[in-house]
């Protein structure tokens, strides 16, 4: 890291929603000082990427009427780091905002779909049965609330019928007012009314996550930080170690936020994904199909399978605010890992330059 970043550490007490400027960079960058963690243990063995570099710094696309280079989109875009890989090897890889190979970054909600991961290891191992199982079976804490009704698919699914405001720029909206240590978000989110029958809306809920997290937690017995080592991190040949804040945003280890590892190691884990939860010498890590089972597009939105992020051309991605992103092509056996500072947390146009941007590196190494 940059020798004065632990000198102009971002207050703590200021939600990262609100960070701006260099605060930001220097915030998402260490993260993992900020407050508690776990750390996610790599092993001696890693998960080799070749390199077979190829510049796509020319690649042109285009969102909502902005045209731009990918080199343009690294500076404007405020990119910490960008990594394409295509069978397996390393075709680009670009740092930015003073991050190197080896800096770790926030993920915000990529860690969801690692917790996805998961519960896929967990239904393998024997923890839980079925995602049809209720979650008042492992939280009986929030027996007689709306959740009685919630099964563990709908809050993979962000279908729970449970309100929930996620407006990340309303300071007064749940997703910034909630208090996110376990107990007190328990009683916080038994008190919310139900809007919809469970598995008919789609209703992202970061706070949910949390549930997901507590939940699988409670089924296995152990820290996920612990199960991520045990299960993914280690056996599948992750480069660095990296931690799990325990604290806010979004609940810290128990599902909503946030993982701090290399772009390398989120690119990892996009191979992993793709691999169908396999380890390079085949051995199965997830519940059979789990992948497949995880990016069906779901009832209440077509875009969204078990904490993945889903398009019609059959990729999948894991999504962070701020331009977080492990963006998965099977077809064409591409993943793209993304580090970045936006200045917004989620905007539309924002989000379009970046889905273009995953398309327009598809095509490029495609062809």
């Amino acid at each position: 890291m940059p020798e004065n970043d632990l000198q102009n550490l971002p207050d703590p007490g200021i939600s990262p929603l609100f960070w701006q400027g260099d605060a930001q960079i220097v915030g998402f960058r260490n993260s993992e000082h900020l407050g508690p963690t776990r750390k996610i243990e790599a092993g001696d063995k890693v998960f080799a990427l070749p390199r077979d570099e190829v510049d796509l710094g020319d690649v042109t696309f285009s969102a909502e009427g902005v045209t731009m280079t990918v080199d343009q989109y690294l500076e404007k875009e405020r990119i910490g780091g960008l990594l394409v890989v295509k069978d397996g090897k390393i075709l680009f890889e670009r740092y930015g905002l003073g991050n190197t190979p080896d800096t770790r970054w926030v993920s915000f909600s990529v860690s969801k779909s690692v917790v996805a991961m998961l519960f896929g290891a967990a239904i393998k191992d024997g923890y839980i049965k079925s995602v049809d199982e209720k979650v008042t079976d492992y939280l009986p804490r929030l027996k007689g609330s709306v959740y009685d009704q919630s099964s563990i698919r709908n809050l993979l699914q962000m279908a729970s019928g449970v309100a929930w405001n996620e407006d990340y720029a309303d300071p007064n909206s749940d997703v910034a007012q909630a208090t996110y240590e376990t107990l007190a978000l328990y009683d916080y989110l038994a008190d919310k009314p139900r809007d919809a029958k469970p598995g008919e809306k789609f209703n992202y809920n970061t706070a949910e996550t949390n549930l997901a997290g507590t939940l699988l937690r409670s089924a296995i017995g152990n820290n996920l930080s612990t199960y991520l080592t045990e299960k993914i991190w280690r056996p599948f040949g992750m480069e660095s170690d990296a931690a799990w804040n325990l604290t806010e945003p979004g609940g810290g280890e128990f599902g909503g936020c946030c993982i701090n590892a290399t772009l390398r190691d989120y690119a990892r884990l996009g191979l992993f994904a793709l691999n169908d939860g396999k380890l390079a010498d085949g051995t199965p890590m997830l519940a059979p199909g789990w992948m497949a089972e995880s990016t069906e597009p779901s009832k209440g939105f077509a875009g969204y399978g078990y904490f993945w992020w889903l398009s019609e051309s059959g990729a999948y991605e894991a999504s962070g605010i701020f331009g977080q992103g492990i963006h998965i092509n099977p077809e064409h056996n591409v993943v793209i890992a993304i580090h970045s500072a936006r200045k917004q947390a989620s905007d539309d146009l924002g989000w379009a330059l970046q889905d273009a941007l995953y398309v327009a590196l598809t095509e490029a190494v495609a062809r």
